[in-house]
């Protein structure tokens, strides 16, 4: 088996860490139990890009389980848990991906998990898969994909708009049981957690600009909020930012908040949000970190050509002395901080997210011949994952009696 991470030896403490994780991911764990005496996966190759931590190490090994080869890479550079890894190749998975690994050593292992030949795609972001879509002879046996997140879904489309998708994929992310818990209280609890490790400082009273107020920006919002921030919300959507309004936040251009702000977030996954132009407005000592998928957000290398001298105070976390002498922190080098500066979201909601994904990939396998699109879960799915885990909370709820279930389906009930 080949693989390439940090060092093997880091195994146990990654064992501690996925254990940790798996009690806390109790329909991940069902999963297993229901699928891994068949072997449903037995004869088929998965090849994954995700975040290497604790929780995806739980996802993979459903997999692995179940009767699936699986090779992983990283879907980040800065997310990479090496113990993690290095439990990982111990339980025979293919592991390619180090925590601070290079943008040459980031698609060279996405490669390497492409020459794998999979049958199944999981993404995080769609790096893999359009890297895939670039080598014809690494994608020959691909069934079908799931893609995580709301920028790989975006790619993904755009890319089905264009009539070059090639094989169909299950948008996980647009699951409800996805984006209403992991994107809105995973983003924002692991944003806040990211931040305070990095900085250890006090969120009351501060101003914090979050861009963007997708599910991912209002949890952002909601939890600093929740801590005594004043929040600002910058949009470029009408209905969102009206939402916000409404929601009790402050909403205004970048051009006005850039003077206010004591911290920035940015959770657009969009390019260039925070330029050196509104970075020149700023005051002296803001903290700017990007929880987008992409670090493209935050215009770094406009920052770096503009910064006078650069020094690290803390992990995750680097002074820039402009040259109009001011300075200002960036956290986690502008990528996805609750992964470079913290650990990333919490096992509960990535129990909830990872049942999606194991249950699409059986989708797929179930219907191998799928029209080419960018589809949603199954509703069928989405409704078994919240049984699940209301189920593993024990937590009950009340059924539609017979005299209901008439009433919602007739059309002449009305008034008495």
């Amino acid at each position: 088996m080949e693989y390439s991470i940090k060092d093997i030896k880091l195994f146990r403490e990654g064992e501690k860490k996925v254990i940790w994780a798996l009690n806390h991911m109790p329909v991940i764990e069902k999963l297993r139990k229901l699928y891994s005496k068949n072997k449903i996966f037995k004869g088929y190759k998965i090849g994954a890009c995700l975040h290497i931590t604790s929780e995806t190490a739980n996802l993979v090994m459903n997999f692995k389980q179940a009767g699936a080869e699986v090779s992983l890479c990283a879907s980040n550079p800065l997310s990479t848990q090496d113990e993690v890894a290095a439990y990982l190749v111990k339980n025979g998975i293919s592991v390619f991906g180090k925590r601070g690994e290079s943008s040459k050593e980031y698609y060279r292992n996405i490669e390497e998990v492409g020459k794998r030949l999979p049958h199944f795609v999981i993404d995080d972001g769609g790096d893999l898969i359009t890297f895939l879509h670039q080598k014809e002879n690494y994608r020959k046996k691909i069934i079908g994909a799931t893609e995580e997140t709301t920028t790989g879904v975006i790619r993904l489309k755009n890319l089905h708009k264009q009539k070059l998708l090639k094989f169909p994929v299950v948008a996980v992310n647009n699951a409800k049981t996805k984006y209403l818990f992991d994107n809105r209280y995973g983003t924002g609890q692991s944003t806040i957690d990211g931040l305070l490790r990095a900085t250890n400082i006090l969120i009351a009273g501060k101003i914090v600009v979050v861009c963007g107020y997708g599910w991912c920006g209002k949890g952002i919002a909601m939890r600093f909020k929740s801590m005594g921030a004043r929040v600002i919300i910058v949009e470029v959507d009408h209905l969102k930012a009206l939402e916000a309004v409404m929601d009790g936040f402050w909403v205004m251009p970048i051009s006005e908040a850039s003077k206010l702000g004591d911290i920035f977030i940015t959770a657009t996954g969009n390019t260039s949000v925070i330029t050196i132009n509104e970075i020149k407005m700023m005051k002296n000592g803001v903290i700017l970190g990007n929880s987008g998928h992409f670090n493209v957000e935050i215009k770094m290398d406009e920052i770096e050509k503009y910064t006078r001298n650069k020094k690290r105070i803390r992990n995750g976390l680097y002074e820039y002395i402009l040259k109009n002498g001011k300075k200002i922190y960036i956290l986690g080098e502008g990528r996805l901080l609750n992964l470079a500066c913290a650990e990333g979201h919490p096992p509960e909601v990535m129990d909830m997210s990872f049942a999606n994904q194991f249950l699409s990939i059986k989708y797929l396998k179930e219907n191998p011949s799928l029209e080419i699109n960018v589809y949603d879960v199954p509703e069928e799915i989405d409704k078994q994952v919240a049984k699940y885990k209301l189920e593993t909370m024990n937590i009950k709820i009340d059924t539609l009696t017979e005299q209901q279930k008439k009433y919602l389906s007739s059309w002449n009930l009305g008034t008495l």
